[in-house]
């Protein structure tokens, strides 16, 4: 068939392809894969392609050289995919195969024209590679054989990324005197990023950490010291306690969360506060304290739908959580550290203490957020005193933490 002889002459020039995309399978149901997208990757100077097969709960890649396009190409299109899209520096190829097995195919002009293959290196900026083999992802079981286990995926998504932006703030540059970054996960509950942490911290990146992982539930703090012994992490502590209960034996760097459920999340950052940590990251979860408490009849308009006031009411939150951060001395974003395509819960809140702030600035702007929602978020009434004071500050004479909506 000519589009396959097409198809099979753009794969065996990597200079011109850019991406081939098979895709709707016959039957979603009992298909192994959903997708399977081909693409160009140099290695060691080498231009090769990649091959990434998506299931419902399962990815995997691999490499394979443009010599053996062929035998790869006939595994393609032995399953039975109802759309294959292949796109070239010169053009353009799109083809569907209708239920009676006729190829309707159709041409285009380029639409990435001139793209260059992906270095293969540039997978190394996460803190995992998905198609690299990790012993110690292996023996928590989130990889196996080198791929990653599906019912894992998006655990290992969170994870990856949540390290890779964690591992690239400023602290990790400037270690403490003592050279010792001392981490506490705040909620760790089975631990597979207290222990992702440790291992990519330590063992990948070269620095010095002490880890302490909190949760409340014995029983997930029980399977997470089986798991620490499993893995021989005896270094790595683990403490049955609530976030405002906990008294660290030394003083704190980092406070990291992911995704701690609605206030715990402001749990974890008053005490990150408290504590002094010189870092803030969370990834917040469901939160719900607010969802009934904004009521500006301007936004009836808004407030009427369930999940347009869900969605407005979680930014707010967030947005008076980095707001009252700032407040704190710390300088806050709320950044994206996943694509929302793996889960809706794909913001983080990333905090570095500064030694300049509290600025009037900062305290005048959450006063504004605060006041014209006509609430007081959970974040303030956990640095209750602390906020008075630095707000007392900041702005003498302004308002004070409990007037809002007054």
């Amino acid at each position: 068939m000519e589009h396959v002889e097409e198809i099979l002459a753009a794969l065996k020039d990597p200079a011109r392809l850019v991406r081939l995309t098979f895709s709707g399978p016959r039957d979603p149901r009992s298909a192994l894969w959903q997708r399977i997208t081909v693409r160009p990757v140099e290695i060691g100077g080498a231009r090769m392609l990649q091959a990434v097969r998506q299931g419902q709960r399962k990815e995997e890649s691999f490499n394979f050289a443009p010599a053996e396009a062929a035998a790869r190409l006939d595994d393609f299109l032995a399953m039975p995919f109802e759309h294959m899209d292949l796109q070239c520096a010169d053009g353009d190829l799109h083809v569907r195969i209708t239920r009676k097995g006729k190829a309707l195919v159709s041409r285009g002009a380029p639409s990435a024209p001139g793209a260059a293959p992906a270095r293969h290196d540039r997978e190394k900026r996460y803190a995992f590679p998905a198609d690299a083999q990790d012993p110690f992802l292996e023996r928590m079981g989130i990889m196996h054989r080198g791929f990653v286990v599906g019912a894992m995926q998006d655990k290992f998504r969170q994870i990856n990324h949540f390290l890779e932006l964690l591992g690239h703030t400023r602290l990790f540059r400037d270690p403490p005197k003592d050279g010792i970054i001392r981490l506490v996960d705040c909620g760790c509950g089975k631990a597979f990023l207290t222990f992702a942490a440790y291992h990519y911290l330590k063992d990948l990146k070269g620095v010095a950490v002490s880890v302490t992982g909190v949760d409340a539930n014995a029983e997930v703090i029980e399977r997470a010291e089986e798991m620490r012994e499993r893995l021989g992490l005896h270094e790595v502590r683990l403490v049955r306690s609530r976030f405002w209960d906990y008294e660290p034996p030394e003083p704190v760097n980092v406070v990291f969360s992911l995704h701690a459920c609605d206030t715990a999340t402001d749990e974890a950052i008053a005490q990150g506060v408290k504590w002094g940590a010189d870092l803030i990251v969370c990834a917040p979860c469901c939160q719900h304290e607010l969802h009934q408490r904004i009521v500006r009849p301007e936004f009836r308009a808004v407030l009427r739908h369930g999940i347009l006031r869900e969605r407005l009411a979680d930014t707010l939150t967030d947005a008076l959580r980095a707001a009252a951060l700032r407040v704190a001395g710390y300088q806050a974003e709320v950044i994206e550290f996943i694509d929302p395509e793996h889960t809706a819960k794909n913001l983080m809140i990333r905090a570095e203490r500064t030694p300049n702030l509290p600025r009037a600035d900062a305290a005048a702007e959450y006063l504004r957020l605060r006041d014209f929602w006509r609430v007081q978020p959970s974040i303030e009434m956990l640095l209750e005193d602390e906020m008075e004071e630095w707000l007392a500050k900041a702005l003498p004479g302004g308002a004070a933490p409990g007037k809002a909506g007054a």
